[in-house]
């Protein structure tokens, strides 16, 4: 997103975000503000002043910055200045530099004073060192009516000096014509409507007038959205906004520091033009020279203290003051004044009690503030005060009496409304640790990491399955709770860690570890190195002498050294090793699955789907524990949505009671895939690119890239297509690439690039052949088929559709039969009844399979051989069902051609500027953008001519930043 260095860690500051290309910035979420500021400068009765006020963060010298840019854009003349600390302790100053600015301004405007006047401005420092009020508002009075028309804008005031403050309020009491003075000041509410709470504001004497006040308030989530969008240059997805709201509940500059700090550690990740928050991303610190910790480090002890106390404590509502007193060496006395210096200072708001009385209690104005101070705290001072808090909700969880509460004062905590009742006990008894009794910790945070199973939002279980682990001391309790951690860490995706403590079992497995157990740990250690691509690992773990130095049986070993070799892509050997080991695995129901599973992925790689018919139709063992039916299910899905069985895997997850959105994500992904639910396809496709969650076991290995490149090839990405593919070239070490080739073949043909696209097919038979790898190369036999007999070469077309004969009759598959229908019809006299008959039988096999885009395809080809050209319609709704605007844009071609109308003139008028778009934004020349449209270069200049003058926009640079940001395709603002 952003590289960190100090340049760009300015990208955003307060409220403004610079566009990437640095052509200019616009202030996020503050145009009606900017704009009451204009109406009060045209407004001949308006205000001669506006005091422009909010919290410490909320941009007001961003915003004063941008109204001087704003006035200055209109021809108005603005004197600029900013107060510092200090300068309430000289009277008179800003009056002074006022005056003397605007003597300056009016020396650099050529203006000159009236003639016989004397010059106030001379008498100015005598009347500022003589403290005389009268004088110097004459003075600035006088300054102001020579240089208008005129904007002063003063940022900071709250550092402004009284007497100062009054002379401008008495001088803007006046009204003057053609100036306008705006101030900014810093102004805090204490959260429970005591004004007395307050932090320093600006006081205005009566004489001042009416001032105009405009607040400041914080950034919405959807100002929040184009923050951020605005600083990656892509559409950032809601979870990556609501989390940026959590944190920062809106406070511009929080929410700088939050991006900031995100993007130095490569947190926020960019897929396909939209930004998401990295798996599991960590909180980022602020620096101690952050304004929000400047502001607590300036008002000393017993503030810091009570803070960092109350960092850990605040959830315990108005019992934290007390157990704050009793952890840190303070008085509740100390402890109280340090909680109204914050309340004044912004940095907490109170919680208001019912009917307005006392406070609840407090919470932090900034979560990350809140975090900033808790993480600079010792492990024993984080320690101690979890272990305050963790005894205190024990103690009123165990029902402490009146008179145990005297002695312990904690022991009638509750956990505020506004705290995380699931995560923040077992937090603090993590942080505790040995302080607490172990046994009952150990317990409990057990209890909570499995109440919290699994976990999809990484709230805490595996920490928690961790902290227990530390905590328990048996041996074979610590063994179970070891198991339980290779579980959760597999299943928050933690793999190296979960491989890691997996073997730690292996190597001393005890009686206390299953059979079940220890199979499943040894797959685990096969899959976790396969997750990661560590290949020379996936090696040794298919050799004999790796299992063998393990103290393990023979039924645990044997099939995970079948997976790995397997995994590497040596399924010969690994169909082999499960065959001549079958007896050993096969009767028992626990102990076959994983074997079998493999044996079933092992003889689909070789073309035959024999055996995962009869798989599934042998039910599960009624005795199979629920992960297991999962694990199970799952893998048995992949393998039929990898054959592009949907109908399959609609069956089997209805069958076993399984709903589609419980699948692993790249399963998932390959159902909404056929379905034809692209937009949440690739919705979940971006989020595993940008969070590394894209693993797939083989041999669907390379379907997950396949099939997002083909939707962003479909909806005119092929530049991103491209990308893609190549991302995952040779990732898998030694392993046949077959659905990359498929994928890419497409991508050179909708380039223009037939010769370079047949070259990639070829190649890739070749190496599936040298494998004895069947698995896919229907796919590239009927690309290749299709390919040659669109250039005239019937008798090499001729032998691709051998191939996908043989094979359609060898693996009995849906998919196989279906392309070889179409690609057979396509080499054949367009129009024969031979072609025909097959387009019409393709047809309805198509329609039976369910899969929106191959049905279209389908009808696409039969439209075209068959002369059916009123199956282009369906085709074309279809294509729209999935968001295929290329492929929209040529059915509207096709359309035409036959003398059909195009439904819906505004909709294909509106698609067809978003696919022009789309192309620019991928980067492609004209003459690149007209062969994949099929038209001449002439025509897409005048597309685009059209697009600039309908939308406003002046370039392909603007173009590109509509769309990259998820903004309309009109001009700026």
């Amino acid at each position: 997103m952003d590289s960190g260095r100090p340049a760009e860690a300015e990208a955003v500051r307060g409220a403004t975000g610079a566009w990437a290309d640095g052509a200019g910035t616009h202030v996020v979420g503050r145009e009606r503000e900017l704009r009451e500021v204009e109406r009060c400068l045209d407004d001949p009765d308006g205000p001669g002043l506006v005091f422009v006020h909010g919290e410490r963060g909320v941009g007001r010298s961003t915003f004063a910055h941008a109204v001087a840019v704003r006035l200055r854009a209109r021809a108005r003349p603005v004197v600029a200045l900013a107060c510092v600390r200090g300068d309430q302790d000289r009277p008179l100053l800003l009056a002074l530099r006022v005056v003397t600015a605007l003597r300056e301004h009016r020396t650099d405007a050529g203006k000159q004073g009236a003639a016989g006047r004397a010059d106030p401005d001379a008498e100015v420092l005598p009347a500022v060192e003589r403290g005389d009020r009268a004088a110097v508002a004459d003075a600035l009075l006088s300054a102001l009516t020579q240089a208008a028309p005129v904007a002063v804008v003063v940022d900071d005031t709250q550092y402004a000096d009284a007497a100062s403050l009054g002379v401008l309020g008495a001088v803007a009491a006046r009204r003057l014509a053609g100036v306008l003075l705006v101030l900014t000041s810093v102004w805090h509410g204490g959260g429970a409507g005591d004004a007395a709470r307050r932090g320093p504001a600006v006081r205005w004497p009566a004489q001042a007038g009416a001032a105009r006040a405009i607040p400041l308030p914080r950034l919405t989530r959807p100002e929040l959205a184009d923050l951020v969008a605005r600083r990656s240059q892509a559409v950032p997805e809601p979870a990556l906004v609501e989390r940026l709201l959590e944190l920062t509940r809106g406070v511009p500059a929080a929410a700088d520091a939050l991006l900031t700090g995100w993007a130095r550690r490569d947190a926020v990740r960019i897929a396909d033009g939209h930004a998401f928050l990295a798996a599991s991303a960590p909180v980022p610190v602020l620096p101690d020279d952050d304004r929000f910790l400047r502001a607590l480090h300036e008002l000393g002890e017993p503030c810091r203290t009570t803070a960092e106390a109350l960092s850990v404590l605040w959830p315990l509502g108005r019992t934290a003051a007390v157990l704050a007193a009793g952890s840190t060496g303070l008085s509740e006395r100390e402890v109280g004044y340090g909680v109204r210096r914050l309340i004044a200072a912004g940095l907490l708001d109170e919680l208001p009690g019912e009917d307005g009385g006392v406070p609840r209690g407090w919470v932090f104005r900034s979560p990350l503030m809140e975090h900033a101070v808790r993480e600079r705290l010792g492990p024993l001072e984080r320690g101690r005060l979890s272990a305050a808090a963790v005894e205190a909700l024990w103690a009123a969880r165990d029902g402490a009496d009146g008179a145990d509460a005297a002695t312990y004062p904690g022991a009638a905590a509750v956990l505020l409304a506004e705290a995380d009742a699931v995560t923040y006990l077992p937090d603090r008894i993590a942080d505790a640790g040995v302080l607490l009794d172990r046994e009952r910790a150990a317990a409990e945070l057990t209890a909570a990491a499995e109440a919290l199973h699994p976990d999809p939002g990484g709230r805490g279980m595996l920490r928690w399955f961790r902290a227990a682990l530390h905590l328990i001391e048996e041996p074979a309790a610590r063994e179970l709770a070891l198991l339980r951690c290779v579980k959760a860490a597999w299943i928050v995706g933690d793999h190296p860690a979960a491989g890691r403590a997996a073997e730690t079992i292996l190597r001393d497995p005890s009686d206390i570890v299953s059979a079940p157990d220890l199979q499943e740990l040894a797959t685990l250690q096969v899959v976790a190195a396969t997750s990661v691509k560590d290949w020379p690992q996936l090696s040794r773990l298919g050799t004999a002498e790796w299992w063998g130095r393990l103290p393990l049986p023979p039924e645990a070993a044997m099939p995970a050294r079948a997976l790995a070799l397997c995994m590497s892509d040596r399924w010969a050997e690994g169909l082999d090793l499960l065959s001549r080991t079958e007896s050993m695995w096969r009767p028992h129901p626990h102990l076959r699955l994983i074997p079998e599973l493999a044996q079933v992925a092992g003889h689909l790689v070789q073309g035959r789907t024999e055996p995962l018919a009869r798989a599934l139709e042998t039910p599960p063992d009624p005795g199979l524990p629920p992960e297991s039916l999962y694990s199970i299910t799952a893998g048995y899905t992949l393998q039929l949505l990898g054959n592009a069985d949907l109908c399959g895997a609609m069956g089997l997850l209805t069958d076993r009671g399984m709903p589609p959105e419980a699948l692993p994500p790249t399963t998932h992904f390959l159902l909404l895939l056929l379905r034809g639910r692209w937009d949440d396809a690739l919705a979940l496709a971006r989020g595993m690119v940008a969070k590394d969650q894209t693993f797939v076991a083989a041999p669907q290995h390379h379907l997950f890239t396949a099939g997002t490149a083909t939707i962003l090839l479909a909806r005119g990405k092929p530049a991103g297509a491209a990308r893609l593919i190549a991302g995952e070239r040779g990732t898998h070490e030694g392993h046949v690439e077959t659905y990359l080739d498929v994928a890419e073949a497409a991508v050179l043909r909708t380039m223009g690039q037939p010769d370079t696209a047949d070259r990639v097919l070829r190649r890739g038979l070749r190496e599936a052949d040298a494998r004895g790898y069947v698995f896919g190369t229907d796919e590239l036999a009927a690309a290749l088929a299709t390919l040659r007999a669109a250039e005239g070469r019937a008798e090499e077309a001729a032998a691709c559709l051998w191939r996908l004969e043989e094979l359609a009759g060898r693996t009995g598959s849906g998919r196989t039969r279906l392309l070889y229908l179409t690609a057979s019809a396509r080499t054949r006299e367009q129009g024969s009844d031979a072609a025909r008959e097959m387009l019409h039988e393709a047809v309805d096999l198509a329609r039976s399979r369910g899969q929106p885009f191959e049905t279209a395809r389908t009808l696409t080809a039969a439209a075209a051989g068959a002369g059916s050209t009123e199956l282009l319609h369906e085709a074309y709704e279809l294509y729209g069902e999935t968001g295929s605007l290329l492929s929209r844009f040529h059915t509207r071609a096709a359309l035409r051609e036959a003398g059909l109308s195009v439904p819906g003139r505004k909709q294909a008028t509106a698609e067809n500027e978003q696919l022009l778009a789309t192309l620019i934004t991928e980067g492609l020349t004209n003459r690149q953008i007209a062969t994949v449209l099929r038209l001449s270069e002439d025509a897409v200049a005048n597309r685009l001519s059209r697009l600039f003058a309908r939308s406003g926009l002046r370039s392909r640079t603007e173009v590109v930043s509509a769309m990259l940001t998820g903004n309309p395709l009109t001009a700026p603002g």
